[in-house]
């Protein structure tokens, strides 16, 4: 006895119907796709699982399911991600870049400035590293980094122990218009510029103890009669 093969004339008709396999004359269907719309609605509930949704139907050249709408916005999101973490990192060196040549006023003060800036500068490196063409993204952004620097210098002095150093410089608490307009640092000095290594270098090397010692002995033996 021949097998019947239920026959649809207009596939669009049932769209979700994807085999149609002969069983004691009933029909086997596949579970139904995720459409667009649904998409949309996982977006907000469960982001992982939108991904792997929307990454199954592209590797499965099923465009037209897809979420292109919040797809787009993702990949628009990921690049800007990586620019405004490297515009922050940049923010942290010029902060304290400018702290260190313009606010330090005892010989034991910046080594956490110093920390910060090559921590920062070492995230900046695996960023361009990863990212080549973030690095002239994040050179053109210069500006804006130092207006968040200056922002971040303004409460730096009004914290409690900071309070001193404001009366000092500024005899009172400074604001945004007491720093300068423009970024005093190009973007290659923002990288690589380390003012403390030119101090370092201009200070007069210590005597060596052993010479120290010589030394006073040269002196008690001009005093033998």
């Amino acid at each position: 006895m021949a097998e019947a093969v239920l026959k649809i004339p207009y596939r669009d008709r049932w769209p979700n119907l994807v085999n149609r396999i002969p069983i004691f004359g009933g029909l086997i269907f596949k579970p139904m796709k995720q459409t667009t719309q649904s998409l949309k609605e996982l977006y907000e509930k469960d982001f992982y699982l939108w991904v792997q949704e929307n990454l199954k139907l592209l590797k499965n050249k099923e465009y037209e399911f897809i979420d292109w709408e919040n797809l787009l916005k993702e990949i628009e999101d990921m690049g800007q991600r990586y620019l405004d973490s490297a515009v922050s990192f940049m923010a942290v060196i010029l902060e304290h870049l400018y702290k260190w040549e313009n606010f330090r006023n005892r010989e034991d003060m910046g080594h956490s400035w110093k920390k910060s800036i090559n921590n920062a500068r070492n995230e900046l490196d695996v960023i361009f590293e990863m990212h080549p063409s973030i690095r002239k993204k994040s050179a053109e952004k210069l500006p804006t980094a130092w207006r968040i620097a200056v922002k971040r210098l303004v409460r730096w002095f009004k914290e409690d122990e900071n309070h001193d150093l404001a009366k000092k410089y500024f005899g009172r608490f400074p604001t945004e218009k007491d720093f300068p307009q423009e970024c005093p640092y190009t973007f290659e000095q923002v990288m690589e510029y380390e003012p403390w290594v030119e101090e370092f270098t201009q200070q007069e090397p210590e005597e060596p103890e052993k010479n120290k010692s010589e030394n006073k002995l040269k002196g008690f033996k001009g005093l033998e009669p």
